[in-house]
Order: structure tokens, then C-alpha cells, then sequence
């Protein structure tokens, strides 16, 4: 995706004599929010790889080699991680992710989130997290778990939007998301579209 913006000539009568020109509004977001495939696990690793410096913090709450985001990804997908991906034409520029906790007694999932720095605060995370707490619900989870650094605000302030009890300890914030069972309408299917024509079934 080419996030660099294309202007021609000012259309307000040049640039302010004084102060800071108006920002261009962003380019619109074109991508789709989607479980990713088996067959996405290299998408899925490429993003991983992309993220910048502080972005691949966040994401693993402290350094983390290119050797260790690989095998990490790879990791996931073998082990049947659910992944939601935002997806840009071939590329996954955004992940959410559902890692389930056997150990815990009750249904319980820990989820992790990463998005590339040129389409943060663009409110895809929240996209990301709203669609995978639907997929969490579905598959029966109770609870989730999310783990962060302690300076990871973004992080924190997306959980609290979704009602998680934080805590703090040595350095770390552990937020706890508690889920309703998935009800009824969660399952409903939509209505079959009339068949335009006989060829349909070949």
C-alpha cells in the first residue's frame, strides 16, 4: 500500500503565510477484516516482520529477534491459533490473535494485537478486537487474558474500552475480559438469495 499522498496545486489560495498548513485528510482504508487462512501463515509472518521497532515491543512486550517472529508465527499457525487479519489487497498490515489457555479451568484464551505504524491510531485495533471477542464467543470462551507492557498505552486504553479489569505487576498490565455466552441471534443465518437462474447449480 502506498500510504504517501498525491496533491496538486492548493486549491485555497496557497499555502497560509502564517502557521501551520491544514493536514490532508488520510487515505481511506480499503482493506477487509478477516480470519486468516492456512495458507496466509507467510502473510501473516511478513507482517510480524515488518513491524517497526517500538510497534514489535508492544506486540511482544520487549525485543524480539527476526529469527524469534518467525518461528513464533509459524508456532501459532501450527498450533491452530485463530488469527484475524486486516488485509490490504496481498498483505496483512494488522493482526489479532486468539491463543487458548488449556490450563486455566474455565474456557480461557489469552489474545494479542499488533497493527503497522502507518495505520495506527486509524481505529483498526478496535476493528480487530471487536471481531475477535464475536470469534472468542463463538468458539465458548469465558474469559480472555491480555498481557502487556506497562508503557503500552494504546494497548491499555483498547482493553479498558472493552470493559477489561486491569492490574498491574513488575512492569506488566494484565487485563481480564469477561464474556456473556453466545446467544441465539449469534448464530442466525441470512436469509438464501434467490438463485438468478438455472446455471447456478452447475
Amino acid at each position: 500500500m502506498d500510504d504517501r499522498l498525491h496533491l496538486g496545486p492548493p486549491s485555497y489560495g496557497g499555502p497560509p503565510k502564517y502557521g501551520t498548513p491544514p493536514k490532508a485528510d488520510p487515505i481511506p482504508l480499503k482493506g477487509t477484516i478477516r480470519q486468516l487462512r492456512p495458507s496466509d501463515l507467510p502473510r501473516f509472518r511478513d507482517h510480524l516482520l515488518r513491524l517497526d521497532a517500538a510497534s514489535r515491543r508492544d506486540r511482544f512486550n520487549g525485543a524480539a529477534s527476526d529469527a524469534f517472529v518467525a518461528t513464533y508465527a509459524d508456532r501459532s499457525f501450527a498450533e491452530g491459533t485463530t488469527v484475524i487479519g486486516y488485509v490490504e489487497g496481498d498483505e496483512v498490515l494488522g493482526a489479532a490473535e486468539l491463543h487458548e489457555r488449556p490450563e486455566e479451568a474455565e474456557p480461557t484464551a489469552e489474545i494479542a494485537f499488533s497493527v503497522e505504524r502507518s495505520l495506527q491510531h486509524r481505529g483498526i485495533g478496535g476493528r480487530l478486537f471487536a471481531r475477535l471477542v464475536q470469534q472468542a464467543r463463538g468458539l465458548g470462551y469465558t474469559r480472555l487474558f491480555v498481557t502487556t507492557h506497562a508503557d503500552n498505552r494504546a494497548m491499555k486504553a483498547l482493553a479498558r474500552r472493552f470493559d477489561a479489569a486491569l492490574t498491574f505487576a513488575e512492569g506488566e498490565t494484565v487485563g481480564v475480559i469477561r464474556l456473556e455466552p453466545a446467544g441465539e441471534d449469534d448464530f442466525t443465518l441470512p436469509a438464501p438469495r434467490p438463485l438468478r437462474s438455472a446455471r447456478a447449480f452447475l
